[in-house]
């Protein structure tokens, strides 16, 4: 057991599987929110109540191997899950905030069994229809479905990050996944910004 998965796997003991035992809940959590281009994604968990992983927590806790391999486990074991994308277009609309909660909503729409109760990463949402919510800040390294839904959004959005790189291969999105690493922004002011690339933001630094 390397370092990096020992501190995951005792983190992930501590983590509890829901917020109420006796209610069909629903954990959701979103990535790509401090991007420059690409969408933002959510993903909302419904896990088993007998559900238990010894290394699942944060997806920022985890190496891209561990996350992947979560995923398939994650998708195979929950009772049912989601995953939705907020464009670039809608983002610039709507301001980052809500796009990242509108994604959240997608995400629990499309659950083939809709929750009694949903578990929100963060501290910020917005009614979803008359469904009780609770939002739990770091609530991914905290709930095993928050940290599921962290899981699924995370490696849905590198994955189509990736594939944009393949059309786009100046901006090295299949490394940075869009964020405003100084290579990234290096190659937006040699070769300007994409139709993928979010308007609304500071794609570059002030001079």
């Amino acid at each position: 057991m390397d370092f990096r998965f020992s501190i995951a796997y005792f983190v992930a003991i501590m983590l509890k599987l829901k917020i109420n035992t006796h209610l069909l809940e629903c954990g959701t959590d979103e990535a790509g929110r401090g991007c420059l281009s690409g969408p933002v994604t959510a993903a909302a968990v419904i896990l088993p109540d007998d559900f238990s992983h010894p290394f699942l927590t944060d997806s920022k806790q985890l190496s891209e191997k561990k996350r992947l391999l979560l995923k398939d486990i994650i998708e195979a074991e929950a009772v049912c899950y989601g995953v939705a994308h907020v464009w670039m277009d809608e983002i610039d609309k709507i301001n980052i905030l809500n796009a990242a909660i509108l994604a959240m909503h997608r995400a629990i729409e499309s659950l083939k069994t809709q929750p009694q109760f949903i578990a929100v990463d963060g501290n910020k949402f917005t009614p979803y229809g008359k469904t009780p919510f609770e939002c739990v800040v770091k609530g991914d390294g905290k709930y095993l479905h928050i940290a599921a839904a962290s899981i699924l959004a995370k490696t849905y959005r590198d994955a189509y990050m990736k594939t944009l790189d393949t059309e786009f291969p100046f901006y090295n999105w299949k490394q940075n996944k869009g964020y405003p690493t100084r290579e990234h922004r290096a190659a937006i002011r040699k070769h300007g910004p994409t139709a993928f690339h979010r308007k609304s933001f500071r794609l570059l630094p002030e001079s």
